[in-house]
């Protein structure tokens, strides 16, 4: 389906669901809609955004097929989400890989863990790689702290520009005025939404996920995810102080902060990942775009496999196994770090913008 036409089934839809409002107390998309007469293109792509895709609506619709209106609210926003995500994509040149985002995230992941591995064994050796290493400086005994550091300090650097310059075209595409975006008590609702994440609790009962039957599983899967990625990101950040502030190298005993948090983390983010893909091919194919099933798959198992290494690299790191473990490790991370602006993960930050717009607007009405 072309832009135009998702637009025109968009501002369909939501015409239809305007007028009937049965679905008002469902989520935060319906009381931004009701804010309207009419829908404007950015209007569109910013309740598209804001679409958690709980799948209440799809459910309780009277207009829902079979009806001849043929009403699906959550596959026609995920559609439309997805072209915002090829919009706003930055650089534009990168876009193209929305086209077969499961199939590139694979391939990258792939590669990078391949070329890490060949390359730490070529420049360091056998003797070296496949060897014991304890105590401090352990790792960097099989990989050059500078040759860590370095090239994911580059990566995270353009990673943070390509996703500014993601959120602003879409603030722009979306109608956003370039102050709203300095609201702090905005970005303070924003805040407390994604904590609570709040879209995803049906109002207490949960969502239609991953059939009619509410549920708060997907809440619950999602919390994991979340909670656990932060608490790795958490644990990465502690032990670079450890090591350039405090100069105590790692890695660390398991006691330390930098391990208990990446090992909480690790497994939370592996049952959570495991558990939404679990529930993503048990899932009503329905209220969902078969575009983004790739891109949400792919996205999932990285996230999974980035807990699994780590984890992995904890309990074997004492082995001979620590050097194909470490580069396997920051291979996924690599490819996790290259991937981010161009896949899944842009939903969570889209949709925290989204959150902001919804908190700006409700404040004035």
């Amino acid at each position: 389906m072309s832009n135009n036409d998702l637009l025109k089934e968009a501002e369909r839809v939501m015409t239809v669901c305007n007028a009937c409002r049965y679905c008002e107390g469902f989520c935060a998309v319906f009381p931004a809609m009701e804010l309207r007469r009419t829908f404007s293109t950015e209007d569109l792509k910013y309740l598209a955004n804001l679409c958690h895709n709980c799948r209440g609506c799809y459910y309780a619709c009277q207009y829902a097929p079979p009806h001849e209106f043929l009403l699906n609210v959550p596959k026609t926003l995920a559609e439309l989400r997805l072209e915002t995500y090829r919009e706003s994509a930055w650089p534009g040149a990168l876009k193209r890989i929305f086209g077969m985002n499961g199939l590139a995230v694979a391939l990258i992941t792939v590669l990078s863990v391949a070329v890490v591995l060949l390359l730490t064994l070529s420049l360091r050796g056998p003797a070296i790689f496949f060897g014991f290493h304890t105590g401090a400086d352990s790792f960097y005994q099989v990989i050059p702290s500078l040759a860590m550091i370095v090239p994911f300090s580059l990566l995270g650097l353009f990673l943070l520009t390509s996703l500014g310059m993601g959120v602003n075209n879409l603030w722009r595409e979306t109608g956003g005025k370039p102050e709203e975006l300095l609201d702090f008590r905005a970005h303070l609702q924003a805040i407390k939404d994604v904590l609570r994440l709040r879209y995803l609790d049906g109002g207490g009962h949960g969502c239609n996920y991953p059939d009619d039957r509410f549920s708060m599983i997907r809440r619950y899967f999602h919390h994991s995810i979340f909670y656990g990625f932060m608490l790795c990101l958490a644990s990465t950040t502690i032990a670079a102080a450890y090591d350039h502030v405090l100069s105590l190298p790692a890695p660390y005993p398991f006691w330390s902060l930098p391990v208990l948090l990446g090992t909480v983390g690790g497994i939370a983010l592996m049952a959570g990942t495991a558990g939404m893909l679990y529930l993503k091919l048990k899932m009503d194919r329905e209220p969902a775009s078969s575009q983004s099933l790739g891109m949400d798959i792919a996205f999932t198992v990285l996230l999974f496999l980035t807990g699994f290494t780590g984890i992995l690299l904890l309990l074997l790191r004492s082995t001979p196994f620590m050097g194909t473990l470490l580069a396997a490790h920051l291979g996924v991370v690599l490819s996790l770090f290259i991937t981010m602006p161009y896949g899944k993960f842009l939903h969570a930050v889209y949709r925290y913008a989204a959150l902001v717009r919804n908190a700006i607007e409700q404040s004035r009405n």
